[in-house]
């Protein structure tokens, strides 16, 4: 085939030597199988985004690091530098974070290396060696969404050991290998400690992998892995090899609304005494 414009510089440098086909091709990056060397790998053009396109990616970018105050200041006022930072920053994080899990033991693609803005990894392969089906496109038995399940939210937990939060898991970014599922597409991942909505955004991931595996294995729909995963993790308990139930119990007290805002109310009035004090003191000045 016509090797693509992005991979050109690849096969320039020696990186790879041939483009066999292309995969997949999403709204941010086209997939293609290469080869380099005697390994088939697959490479990850990232396209270039619009504006409207940063503006779904804040509530995933709360909570990251910056490489510096400029770049983060542009890409706060959104000017041409800062959209083109926002974009970089975008691919990286994905890159850092396949790195950081395959290092954590989680079942991702193996990295190989991030070159002219591509990334290259493993290619993920049934039993047959064609590419992987995803999740949502295979039928199991009981036991092996059990299974699934089982190796799934123990990614899932190393990952929130690490700080990290999928952000978009669901039955189309889990790969079905023979050694088990295998978790892909992290562009968007969360930070857990930076990012407001990250428990929101873990309860959603496991339940997205909860109703897709408990169409196989029903009594899986009325587990709590998520919020058991959550409160540990805020108790500082939670633990890479740790064993879950997938049992919760909910917090069914009312809230007391009315002490609530008395406390406001108290922090308020006491904010305005010192307010006052200030301006006192600086006219004795």
């Amino acid at each position: 085939m016509k090797t693509p414009k992005a991979l050109q510089p690849l096969i320039d440098d020696g990186v790879i030597d041939a483009v066999m086909r292309p995969l997949k091709s999403g709204k941010e990056a086209a997939v293609y199988v290469v080869r380099s060397g005697d390994e088939v790998l697959c490479a990850k053009v990232y396209k270039d985004m619009q504006q409207r396109s940063f503006q779904a990616r804040v509530q995933y970018q709360e909570g990251r690091k910056m490489r510096g105050s400029r770049q983060a200041r542009a890409m706060g006022k959104a000017t041409k530098f800062g959209r083109k930072e926002q974009e970089s920053a975008w691919k990286n994080a994905e890159v850092d974070a396949l790195y950081r899990l395959f290092d954590a033991g989680v079942r991702v693609p193996r990295p190989h290396g991030y070159f002219h803005g591509v990334l290259l990894m493993e290619l993920v392969t049934d039993a047959a060696g064609h590419s992987a089906q995803r999740l949502g496109e295979v039928e199991l038995t009981m036991e092996e969404a059990r299974s699934y399940h089982e190796r799934l939210m123990a990614d899932v937990v190393r990952m929130l050991c690490i700080g990290m939060i999928h952000g978009d898991l669901s039955e189309y970014n889990v790969l079905v290998a023979p050694g088990g599922p295998v978790i892909i597409d992290l562009p968007q991942v969360v930070s857990a400690a930076g990012n407001n909505a990250a428990r929101a955004m873990l309860l959603r991931d496991v339940h997205n992998i909860r109703d897709s595996l408990g169409r196989f294995w029903p009594e899986l729909l009325v587990t709590h892995f998520g919020e058991e995963m959550w409160f540990l993790y805020e108790q500082g308990k939670l633990k890479p090899d740790g064993v879950l139930t997938g049992k919760f119990v909910f917090d069914q007290r009312t809230a007391d609304v009315d002490e609530v805002m008395l406390t406001i109310e108290d922090a308020r009035q006491e904010a305005i005494a010192r307010q006052l004090g200030r301006e006192e003191a600086a006219e004795r000045d």
